[in-house]
């Protein structure tokens, strides 16, 4: 890294000389052709430099602001050009104005004076025409006979008059006729809701009867059978409550069923497991027995090897002697060997057991480590087979008696359980036909309430009908009234006809009067306009004058600009030559002084590199650096010889290591086994001591006691675990209890769960109080239905009989029918409309019987029933040619229909009737009477569209005679 500064430090000197030589050379400044430079060189060049820019910047200031003065006169002298040309422009464009009005004005002046060459002989046209229309208004004042029309007005008035007063009369008599008919209607209807009441009380009773006095003993009302019915709910809620409690005591018997079941096929798979393993272990039953031979065997072979173990140390201590002494006898006998042949055979046969013994010590070492696995095998299968003797006499039989005990606590609760199912059942089966019945019984209470609202209704309409006089029928008035109604129609029409004769002649004379005075005011116009002619000409030539001088001046004007133009064009190319070479010179400036600029900051930049690298003491750090290297590199090839050197030391200390430890591992083997040997003596001794002391106990007893004590241990620690296992369950359970009643979902449980019984029951109460209410307006609108069908068919039978002039269709009405093949899910009734004829006491379907003009009757008269009744808001009744298919004498009796419901509806304020037809003779019927004045016809003029004009009735009549 050093190295690689040192290079660049190197780099950055030549680069800054090839920069301050090629800038020097760049700006002509002698003295810096031979680098390297001194500082005192770079400071001089650094001055050198900053004065030649401010020279380059004052020179191209310089040259800027004599171009800014020159292109400022140039923009003086556009300015002057431009407003002389905008003076004489505005002066062109005033006198063109000038020019246009004048011109205007000779236009009118010249038309007026067209106009006025001809009033001459329009004005004596005016005066003939003018004395012909003073002659025919003469004529029309002379033959008009407007005051005897007016006395004839006057008498048909008082005619009229007492007409109507006959009318109203009728009208009265025919109200109070209306009146009681009305209250004897009403009597026959309540009348026979009373009957359809008792019918339908009677009908629930028959019903439900039986029912309800199988269950209660009697037939009780509304109260009675709720509160019936909420002591029944309260027995079978307990009912439900004792089936909930003894379905928990079967849950919780089949659990401990389950329970015990589980534990005994446990203990008998442990039994069967413990057996198996003893078996295979012992290899019978007998376990005292086997322990006994293991011992023995255990002794033998422990002898054995404390034989072979001292075997080994004395047959080298023989060999050794024998081949040490220089008379050599048997270390056991003393006695002297005979020959060298006879001792070297001893030695041989003593070297050949020795080399044999390690291999039998170990096999005997093995032989007694597998015996005593075995006996510690054994001695731990005792807990087992006391285990196996506890199971078959004690656990086994306990468990199976308790699942017998469990099993007929199943049995009982499961028939404690059906029998009271079986009378929830009976309980919940009177509970619901209770209920079925408790909607009729509310039914039929307030049946029995609107039976006795009946009949406060009969009492009353019978006290209104008493002392009542009906000598006279409504049709002997209604014919009474129809006469008068037409003699008051005629009356009527002949009326208008004599105000249409006396507008008509009023209107002609008026026309005439008005053709007078406008051919009258024409000719005082005329007149006039000739009196101003002369003065109209003499305009004329004054303005041709004026038109004149103002083109002449307009040409002089544009004369005056053209030079103009082209002097301000040359002018502007000019000034922007001057801003154009303005713009160069400061770019070339700018530029030049950018160039210098960039060199000297590259130029400082690596003094700047270079006086930090200097600063820090790069070079002198380097050869620190370098000489510490050099030192470090023999350092390490001294170490390595140093290492080469100690590794072979090491490798001669590991040789004698090894050597060192084969010597500890014999010595190590004496020493345990004199050890062993000491160990065997102190346990021979010991187990001699305790045998002694055994001599005086009761062994056999002691154990059995021992081994019972120990079961009794592992029953109770058993036991002890279970107990705790299952009150840590417990105490799991109750902390996860009481945690899940902390969460927000149980915090107020109690609360919500009273918040929402109180909803729960007041939407019940509300849900039946609504179906109440529904039943309540289902009959109310039923009721209803019945009473705008008998009103609307009561309207249809009166129209159609005071209309129709038939003899074989007595009235006409509308019956209704209950669809019974709606779905079952639609609340609201469906009804089926038809349209029937009476005759007598028989009636058919108009449907495919009738004529098309009794059809198009019956549905007129069917629309205006419906009008009457149902649309008193609205008064608008319209018919669309509603005389089709029907005879002159139905017209007839239409129209005079209209009349009467007109007259009806005359003190209405929004009453409106609108009749479209092409039947002039059915209009004219109508118009006999006083309410219908005026009409509209709509025909096509001469471009084929259509107009609408108002005609007086009046008209209508003399035209049609």
């Amino acid at each position: 890294r050093l190295q690689l500064e040192a290079d660049r430090h190197t780099q950055n000197i030549k680069s800054r000389d090839t920069l301050v030589r090629s800038l020097s050379s760049h700006l002509e400044m002698e003295g810096y052709d031979r680098p390297p430079f001194t500082s005192l060189q770079l400071e001089s060049f650094h001055r050198h430099v900053t004065q030649r820019l401010e020279q380059e910047k004052e020179t191209l200031s310089q040259i800027i602001a004599d171009l800014q003065e020159k292109e400022q006169q140039k923009q003086q002298s556009i300015d002057e050009m431009r407003d002389k040309k905008t003076g004489l422009e505005r002066t062109v464009e005033l006198k063109r104005d000038m020019q246009g009005k004048k011109q205007q004005e000779l236009r009118n002046i010249r038309a007026d004076l067209q106009k006025l060459e001809g009033s001459s002989s329009r004005l004596q046209e005016l005066e003939n025409e003018l004395a012909k229309a003073e002659r025919e208004l003469q004529r029309a004042l002379q033959s008009s006979n407007v005051d005897e029309l007016r006395a004839e007005i006057e008498e048909l008035q008082k005619e009229k008059t007492e007409l109507d007063r006959a009318q109203r009369q009728l009208d009265h008599e025919m109200q109070i006729l209306n009146t009681h008919t009305t209250a004897c209607t009403q009597m026959d209807m309540l009348k026979k809701d009373k009957t359809e009441k008792e019918e339908q009380v009677r009908k629930i009773k028959s019903r439900h009867g039986e029912d309800l006095v199988s269950l209660l003993g009697h037939f009780p009302n509304k109260r009675e059978l709720e509160d019936w019915i909420y002591s029944k709910s309260k027995e079978i809620n307990s009912t439900r409550d004792r089936l909930a409690k003894l379905n928990k005591d079967l849950a919780s018997s089949e659990q401990k069923k389950s329970h015990v079941a589980a534990e005994l096929r446990k203990k008998e798979q442990q039994l069967t497991s413990d057996e198996e393993k003893f078996f295979s272990v012992c290899g019978s039953q007998d376990l005292e027995q086997d322990l006994g031979k293991l011992q023995e065997d255990l002794e033998k072979i422990s002898k054995q090897r404390a034989m072979l173990a001292g075997a080994t140390a004395v047959y080298t201590q023989f060999i050794s002697q024998l081949t040490e002494e220089r008379e050599p006898c048997c270390p056991v006998c003393q006695r002297t060997f005979p020959s060298e042949s006879d001792l070297q055979e001893v030695i041989n046969d003593m070297q050949s057991k020795l080399r044999l013994v390690p291999d039998k010590l170990k096999n005997t070492e093995q032989d007694l480590k597998r015996k005593e696995r075995k006996k510690d095998e054994m001695m731990a299968l005792r807990p087992v087979r006391q285990s196996i003797v506890q199971f078959q006499e004690k656990e086994l039989p306990e468990l199976k008696n308790q699942l017998q005990t469990v099993n007929r606590e199943i049995e009982r609760l499961k028939a404690d359980v059906e029998e009271q199912e079986t009378l929830l059942g009976t309980l919940m089966s009177e509970e619901e036909t209770a209920k079925a019945c408790l909607q009729d019984i509310s039914l039929m209470d307030r049946y029995l309430m609107d039976l006795k609202e009946l009949e406060r209704k009969i009492a009353q309409q019978s006290a209104k009908l008493q002392g009542v006089d009906l000598t006279r029928t409504i049709q002997q008035v209604s014919q009474e009234k129809q006469e008068t109604q037409h003699k008051l129609d005629t009356t009527s029409s002949t009326m208008e006809l004599k105000r249409k004769l006396i507008q008509d002649q009023q209107d002609q004379i008026q026309i005439l009067k008005s053709a007078v005075n406008e051919t009258r005011a024409e000719k005082l116009q005329l007149s006039s306009d000739m009196q101003k002619q002369q003065q109209l000409e003499e305009q004329s030539v004054e303005f041709t004058a004026e038109i004149q001088a103002l083109t002449r001046d307009i040409r002089e004007a544009k004369e005056q600009l053209s030079p103009l133009s082209v002097a301000l064009e040359k002018l502007q190319q000019e000034k922007q030559e001057l801003m154009e070479r303005k713009r160069q010179k400061q770019e070339e400036g700018q530029e030049k002084i950018s160039v210098i600029k960039e060199r000297v900051k590259a130029v400082s930049m690596l003094e700047r590199d270079i006086k930090k690298y200097l600063d820090e003491g790069k070079d002198e750090y380097k050869e620190q650096k370098e000489s510490e290297l050099r030192e470090t590199t023999t350092q390490l090839h001294e170490a390595e010889k140093q290492k080469e050197k100690m590794n072979k030391e090491m490798g001669n200390i590991r040789q004698d290591i090894d050597t060192q430890k084969v010597q500890e591992r014999w010595l190590q083997d004496n020493l345990t086994l004199r050890k062993r040997v000491e160990e065997l003596k102190e346990v021979v001794a010991k187990r001699e001591t305790l045998m002694k002391e055994m001599g005086n106990m009761q062994v056999l007893q002691l154990r059995q006691e021992r081994r019972d004590a120990e079961r009794k241990l592992e029953e109770l620690k058993k036991n002890r675990s279970i107990a705790l296992g299952r009150q840590k369950g417990f105490e799991e359970e109750i902390l996860q209890y009481i945690k899940e009643l902390r969460e927000e979902q149980y915090d107020k449980a109690d609360e919500r769960y009273k918040n929402k019984m109180i909803t729960m029951r007041t939407t019940e109460l509300v849900i039946k109080d609504l179906d109440l209410y529904y039943k309540a307006l289902d009959q109310t609108i039923m009721r209803f239905h019945s009473m705008k069908m008998d009103e609307i068919n009561k309207i249809i039978r009166d129209l159609w009989r005071s209309t129709y002039r038939g003899q074989d269709i007595e009235y006409v009405e509308i019956r209704s029918d209950v669809d019974e093949n709606s779905s079952a899910g639609v609340r609201r009734r469906v009804y089926n409309y038809r349209v029937v004829m009476m005759k007598g006491d028989t009636a058919l379907d108009m449907r495919g019987r009738c004529s098309a003009g009794q059809k198009v009757l019956a549905s007129l008269i069917i629309r205006l029933a419906l009008a009457e009744t149902f649309c008193l808001n609205c008064g608008i009744l319209a018919l669309d040619e509603p005389t089709t298919n029907l005879d002159r004498e139905n017209i007839e009796s239409l129209a005079h229909a209209l009349v009467e419901i007109i007259k009806s509806r005359s003190r209405q304020r929004n009453f409106q009737l609108l009749i479209i037809t092409h039947d002039e003779d059915f209009v004219e019927l109508l118009g006999r009477s006083s309410y219908v004045e005026h009409f509209y016809r709509i025909r096509k003029n001469q471009d084929q569209n259509s107009e609408i004009t108002k005609c007086s009735i009046s008209s209508l009549s003399s035209y049609v005679h």
